[in-house]
């Protein structure tokens, strides 16, 4: 695979997998005539939006399996077994790494339903992969390659991070770097409305959320200091930053965001237990 743009398929072509596609392209590893995506029929945003990217977009699995080197399963947990139940049977040949971005579907249960010996690597992304700044992870199945590993690390890294973790880390990753976007973009919100309570134009609290956050990230993860000893630098005796730390722990902030985590975790494992 290496030295040639990638034939990359995607079966669902929701929020992620479009995400994933315009990172992919931006990174310079495919082009749009490089990618087929497949979506119900209903799905006419899914259907246009890889359209309006240059790739084919049908409403078939089996042709983006056919016309594809490497394929991502990007559908709902519970969509997964019958948008590759019909695989076995058709004429297909096996040189295909499969990356399933489904929550909560296993490797062994992916193995049973895609052909016998299938490659497959079950990866947790999540949607800052459109502006190349995800947080990605992967596990590794029985059939897959030193080869497979190599070029799924290089597509992930591609638009981010990438780790590999144990299959039993999965439900405490999506809770975290799966679900975290949702929960950052709403600390962002409500950091810009703070702002804009105590009088600054919405449009210039956004911007210093948003850019307080992104610069707040990127101190933990360059420096690699402790947050604790970052947040210490930042607080000074009787100041500003010590009076709104000492109000977010009168109300549980970071107990009420570890919850959070812990809540999200239980409901994947309930989803994972559903889907079998």
């Amino acid at each position: 695979m290496s030295g040639k743009l990638l034939r990359i398929g995607f079966i669902g072509g929701g929020k992620m997998a479009q995400a994933m596609a315009k990172g992919f392209i931006s990174a310079g590893l495919t082009k749009p005539e490089t990618i087929i995506s497949s979506s119900h029929p209903s799905d006419l945003a899914s259907l246009k939006a890889f359209k309006d990217l240059g790739a084919e977009s049908v409403t078939e699995n089996i042709p983006v399996v056919q016309k594809s080197q490497i394929v991502i399963v990007s559908v709902k947990p519970h969509i997964v077994p019958i948008a590759l139940g019909d695989l076995k049977d058709a004429n297909i040949d096996d040189d295909k790494l499969y990356l399933s971005v489904a929550m909560g579907v296993t490797i062994k249960q992916l193995e049973q339903i895609l052909p016998k010996g299938s490659r497959v690597i079950r990866v947790m992304p999540n949607t800052p992969a459109l502006v190349q700044s995800g947080a990605s992870v992967f596990v590794k199945g029985n059939a897959a390659t030193e080869g497979d590993t190599t070029i799924t690390k290089k597509l992930l890294q591609s638009i981010g991070t990438c780790e590999e973790v144990s299959e039993g880390m999965m439900d405490a990753v999506t809770a975290l770097s799966g679900s975290g976007p949702a929960y950052v973009y709403l600390f962002i919100e409500a950091l810009a409305d703070g702002g804009v309570k105590m009088g600054l134009p919405r449009d210039l609290a956004y911007r210093l959320a948003a850019q307080t956050v992104l610069g707040g990230g990127k101190m933990v993860r360059d420096t690699k200091t402790h947050p604790g000893v970052l947040k210490d630098d930042v607080t000074s005796p009787g100041g500003s930053t010590a009076t709104g730390i000492h109000f977010l722990e009168e109300r549980a902030f970071r107990g009420t965001v570890m919850g959070a985590i812990e809540a999200a975790t239980k409901r994947c494992k309930e989803v994972a237990a559903s889907s079998h």
